[in-house]
């Protein structure tokens, strides 16, 4: 497993260059469009947390996976569309993709019917990209609101996919931003591309891919 030994080490290594120890980062390994047999040996070389796009390739794939392995944590790091929310409150151990109030309501009223709270991050479209998920900048503040006083949700933290023509510390120190005067410390940010740049701005977790699996097989 020399991509996710390459990966670990270049996590640790951005962490203690940004003053922090390496244990301060989550290594999300995103296993979108791998199949069990290349995810089982990610787990068998002692990675335990995962993240997944869509609810539906998820559910097909890892609840004999997780039933193997019981310390295996799944994230959903994709967007969620409300007709998913109760496979997905079922499935996962944290959502990062909230980006609106009926998707907060109906994440809400599922957690509240299974009795299962999965962790919560508040994606934010800090590109204001009309294509891509999550909530403006500008909105942020309300949605965590929201989701704190009326629905008693519980958030840890935020998530950004920047743009891809622009250059990402300019969108994770936005994120931080937004994050501590909320009074958050979770952030998701930062991907095979710039995953050491997202740790230096603070990253709590980072979501790698293709450094760790390879090319990823065409859907």
């Amino acid at each position: 497993m020399s991509g996710l030994e390459d990966v670990r080490e270049r996590v640790a290594a951005a962490a203690v260059k940004a003053g922090r120890p390496a244990s301060a980062v989550t290594l999300v390994a995103v296993s979108k469009t791998f199949g069990p047999e290349a995810i089982a040996p990610v787990i068998a070389a002692g990675q335990q947390v995962f993240g997944e796009n869509r609810v539906q390739e998820a559910d097909a794939k890892w609840p004999a996976l997780k039933a193997a392995h019981r310390a295996v944590a799944l994230h959903l790091v994709g967007p969620l569309q409300t007709n998913k929310v109760k496979d997905a409150v079922a499935l996962f151990d944290v959502i990062e993709t909230i980006d609106r109030e009926k998707l907060a309501r109906a994440v809400a009223k599922e957690m509240a019917a299974q009795g299962r709270r999965p962790r919560l991050f508040i994606q934010v479209n800090t590109g204001e990209e009309e294509q891509k998920a999550g909530v403006s900048p500008g909105a942020a503040d309300a949605l965590v609101r929201l989701c704190r006083l009326e629905l008693q949700l519980t958030i840890e933290g935020l998530m950004c996919v920047p743009p891809i023509d622009e250059e990402p510390a300019l969108h994770f120190a936005l994120l931080a931003k937004i994050a501590e005067r909320n009074g958050l410390t979770g952030l998701s940010m930062g991907m095979s591309g710039d995953f050491e740049t997202a740790i230096a701005f603070g990253a709590t977790q980072v979501r790698v891919g293709s450094a760790i699996f390879g090319h990823r097989p065409a859907l």
